[in-house]
């Protein structure tokens, strides 16, 4: 009796021990299957926004002026430097031209005598040559008309039987020796010179044109000048030194508008087109920007190494002229600008199944919603419909974890 006494005060214990290691048990499973992930966020806010399509490019003077060297030679003077602003028809470099106005004198002479052997072949010959040519023609007629009245004086004897059959034949054959004289000398003065003749007489006249042009030429490129006002951006010359025929001298251009040639991913063509704001950047002057226009959009595709793109070209307002010709740049083409957008973070849409979803938070946990989007920048993306301005949504997780739908989560980082 006594031992079933001792049993029955044991078993409310067991009881209270046992229900308290099933709340125990109870709690830690609720506790496993709440797991809580830590969250980046951000709010959902209105601002601009662009749709850029960035790739690099080079810096070319849109009006330039090079000048060569005309011949071998030395260069005499070099009036000006690098950097230099000049005015048109400044001289900018001279070279020794002793050897060029020599030619040109030298082609003047020639250009000179065949004009004049052009001119008097032209005429029938020199005016000497005409003088006596026309003398022997006035005898040569004289003595033709005398033989013709020889001719008739014999004809009318002959009829009265005062001239023998041999005399008749005699003045005849005197008139037509005096009709061929005649003949000979009209056509020495008034055709001297054969078709043939006068051809080649023609060709050398041209050909020593073109050598005083050729020599002119020479002279004149011996004395460089600028065409149009401008920067001297490249002047590979010195006083004293020898250049070959053809070596570069000096190059000017106007470089208060410059011109950017660059090249765009085949795929990324389709969103150009001409007029579209293009900036500029270059390394070497951080935090500069230059604002220009798209003037060139590809017209076909090559290959670039690995690349298949389409080149464009745009001009960039470089009133300071601080942009050089020849340096690469950073090239940003904003093919479209919305302002007063609604925007969230890139990392924050999500795709799946052809749809665009974020997640918005909710007490603490994630909510799924479906949006439509608009621009997209290398960081935003523009938010048509789906979420409204002010919503708090994910980005991600701490651990890297996959955001779902209904996840509890706890925000650390906004």
């Amino acid at each position: 009796m006594a031992r079933q006494s001792a049993n029955n005060g044991r078993r409310p214990v067991i009881v209270v021990v046992s229900l308290v290691i099933l709340a125990v048990l109870i709690f830690t499973g609720i506790n496993r299957r709440r797991v809580v992930t830590p969250v980046r966020a951000e709010t959902v806010v209105r601002q601009e926004i662009a749709s850029i399509i960035s790739t690099n490019g080079k810096i070319e003077p849109i009006d330039s002026f090079e000048a060569h060297a005309p011949a071998p030679g030395t260069v005499n003077k070099v009036l000006v430097a690098e950097g230099d602003r000049v005015k048109v028809g400044q001289l900018l470099v001279k070279l020794d031209d002793a050897e060029a106005r020599s030619q040109a004198a030298h082609a003047l002479a020639q250009l000179r005598s065949a004009e004049a052997a052009l001119s008097g072949i032209k005429a029938g010959g020199t005016q000497e040559e005409l003088l006596t040519s026309r003398a022997d023609l006035t005898k040569a007629q004289a003595e033709q008309a005398e033989a013709q009245r020889n001719l008739k004086a014999i004809q009318n004897l002959q009829q009265s039987g005062g001239a023998s059959p041999a005399e008749l034949e005699a003045a005849q054959g005197r008139v037509k020796k005096a009709d061929a004289d005649v003949q000979l000398l009209q056509a020495k003065v008034n055709g001297r010179y054969s078709s043939p003749e006068v051809a080649r007489v023609e060709a050398s006249a041209t050909e020593a044109r073109a050598a005083y042009a050729a020599a002119q030429e020479l002279l004149h490129h011996s004395n460089v000048t600028a065409p149009f006002a401008g920067t001297v951006y490249q002047l590979p010359v010195k006083a004293g030194g020898y250049v070959n025929g053809g070596d570069l001298l000096v190059q000017v251009a106007n470089l208060e508008k410059v011109r950017v040639r660059a090249f765009v991913d085949e795929p990324e063509i389709g969103r150009l087109a001409k007029g579209q704001q293009v900036e500029v950047k270059w390394d070497a002057i951080p935090g500069r920007t230059w604002d220009g226009t798209l003037t060139r959009v590809p017209t076909s595709v090559t290959m670039v190494g690995t690349r298949t793109v389409g080149e464009i070209t745009s001009e960039i307002d470089n009133t300071d002229r601080k942009l050089l010709p020849n340096v690469n740049v950073n090239v940003s083409i904003i093919s479209a600008r919305h302002d007063n957008a609604l925007t969230v973070s890139r990392e924050a849409v999500h795709d799946v199944d052809g749809k665009r979803y974020v997640y918005k938070i909710e007490d603490e946990k994630l909510l799924a919603q479906e949006v439509q989007t608009g621009l997209s920048s290398l960081t935003r993306v523009e938010v048509l419909k789906g979420i409204p301005e002010g919503a708090v949504i994910a980005l991600g997780a701490i651990n890297a974890q996959p955001l779902r739908n209904g996840m509890d989560i706890k925000v650390v980082e906004r």
